[in-house]
């Protein structure tokens, strides 16, 4: 976990540099949130305390991440309560929690709070509109409008560095990749999810964009844009919520990569972003891909039943 949190600081930095005081605000609140939770947690299942494993503040800071810079503290807060309390320890702990408790609280709070947590302020950053691109790109879609915009390399390079609306941790894809090379270089994380999981989004995307370019845009907008990059990287390689073989890990990364360009191409779709909710799926289906790619053990026999 330690390791975990070195690898955010690069993507930390950047939200801290586009979004300034409502950056550290959140991460803040959301970190303190998961810890007293943590604590509050353990004490009435009297069980031994945990917060020394910082699996906690790994967890406020990644749902800090996933959520818009403007969104109300007390909001966060309860996103935070929800991830610890219901995604994590009613479930026994660390280790033990089926499902992202990050993108659970995530979840919780696009469902309960949907105004809020798809409110973006232009005044920011650098933009021109209040929306993110995949926004743009998605209401244009379902009004049956041209595309909003081209894909110009000035835009790539914006995107690239994190130059755009968005969740405050999600921007950056240079920060975030940053990040992977530590966790990979350290050995925390294997390259097959992310690879799998990016390589299928990007294969996805370039196929509609070949089938119908004037309805899709280009597979570098889909790998720029939203959480992908994030959600590749820090959210499906989750140790305790991702399949333990090599095999597994590219089929969970390729599911993921399908459930996000569907849900994110799909025109009557309500959210413009697939990731969380791909990955929350993807995460139900974890023990069935452990199972289906654990290695075979030869040279053992069944023990003989005894007669009856």
């Amino acid at each position: 976990m330690r390791d975990v949190l070195i690898a955010l600081v690069p993507a930390a930095a950047a939200a801290l540099y586009f979004f300034r005081g409502e950056a550290l605000r959140l991460m803040v609140v959301c970190i303190a949130s998961c810890l007293a939770t943590e604590w509050g947690c353990r004490r009435a299942m009297q069980r031994d305390n945990t917060l020394g494993d910082l699996s906690a503040v790994v967890t406020g800071l990644l749902l800090a991440f996933n959520l818009p810079p403007g969104l109300p503290s007390w909001m966060a807060a309860v996103g935070s309560v929800f991830a610890i309390a219901v995604a994590k320890q009613v479930f026994g702990g660390l280790g033990y929690n089926p499902f992202n408790p990050a993108l659970i609280g995530r979840a919780f709070l696009l469902v309960s709070f949907t105004g809020p947590m798809t409110t973006w302020s232009a005044s920011l950053v650098d933009a021109t509109s209040t929306a993110t691109p995949l926004g743009m790109v998605k209401e244009a879609l379902k009004a049956g409008q041209a595309l909003p915009f081209e894909l110009t390399g000035g835009m790539a390079r914006d995107f690239l560095l994190g130059n755009m609306n968005g969740c405050i941790g999600e921007t950056s894809a240079v920060a975030i990749l940053i990040g992977a090379v530590y966790l990979l270089r350290r050995r925390i994380i294997t390259w097959h999810i992310p690879v799998a999981y990016l390589g299928t989004a990007a294969l996805y995307a370039a196929i509609l964009h070949a089938v119908a370019p004037a309805a899709s845009m280009p597979p570098a907008f889909h790998l720029l844009t939203g959480g992908l990059m994030l959600g590749a990287c820090f959210m499906a390689t989750d140790m305790v919520t991702s399949p333990t073989t090599p095999r597994g890990k590219i089929i969970f990364g390729i599911g993921c990569g399908i459930l996000t360009l569907v849900l994110r191409t799909v025109k009557s779709g309500a959210y413009p972003e697939g990731v969380s909710f791909a990955i929350l799926i993807m995460n139900a289906f974890t023990p069935l891909i452990n199972r289906a790619t654990r290695n075979r053990v030869f040279g053992q026999t069944q023990p003989a039943r005894k007669a009856a």
